[in-house]
């Protein structure tokens, strides 16, 4: 697909100058562990490097990591080997593959990621379905269709290199509209926050299963 020929050609750089926790997922990660429990396990969809994964993996019980990149996966497993780290499994794969059974997980993350898939309902939809009954889903998404004048200004570029192929397709969600993609998927919003993580804001959700 072109969306993964462009994540793959993007892996050898994507955590320079270093591959160290930055200070933005730092706050995400933190946030995410006040919801999480030594016995979890957990999902990190879009997991990238594994930078997420690889620090969550000594404050749960297993973690599963899976992006549309080969060549993330391969340098994430590169980094647990060198970190003899075994309680970590890091996939090719997508939310939809027919490996993941379920209710299978505690906890799921998405990070940075809802607002790159083709279809985010059916996404949100399947995540309901692979956490067990009570599940939390955690998600950090950027929501470019906050409408201030900042945000066009800046979102403006983004929009048209989505349109004409250079980004891969990009959703621009309010906050409101990525909420009522959660509720209309059976979660309930537990804690919301607007966190500037990165250089442009996201939008902070912890959601349970009912």
């Amino acid at each position: 697909m072109k969306s993964e020929a462009m994540w793959d050609r993007l892996a050898s750089d994507w955590d320079k100058p270093g591959a160290s926790l930055s200070q933005s997922d730092s706050r995400l990660l933190e946030r995410a562990k006040k919801h999480l429990n030594a016995s979890a396990a957990v999902l990190d969809y879009g997991c990238a490097t594994g930078t997420i994964a690889l620090e969550l993996a000594s404050s749960v019980n297993t973690v599963s990591a899976i992006d549309i990149s080969s060549k993330m996966i391969a340098v994430a497993r590169r980094r647990a080997g060198e970190r003899a780290l075994t309680n970590t499994h890091f996939m090719h794969a997508t939310i939809f593959d027919e490996q993941f059974n379920e209710e299978a997980f505690d906890a799921i993350l998405a990070f940075s990621i809802l607002h790159l898939v083709e279809n985010p309902s059916a996404v949100v939809q399947r995540i309901h379905q692979l956490l067990k009954p009570g599940g939390i889903f955690i998600a950090s998404t950027p929501c470019l269709g906050e409408k201030t004048v900042v945000s066009v200004l800046l979102n403006l570029p983004i929009f048209l290199l989505s349109k004409i192929g250079v980004l891969p397709r990009i959703s621009f969600f309010s906050a409101a509209g990525l909420a009522a993609v959660m509720t209309n998927a059976q979660f309930q919003i537990v804690e919301t926050e607007f966190l500037s993580v990165r250089p442009i804001t996201e939008y902070f959700i912890v959601a349970r299963k009912l």
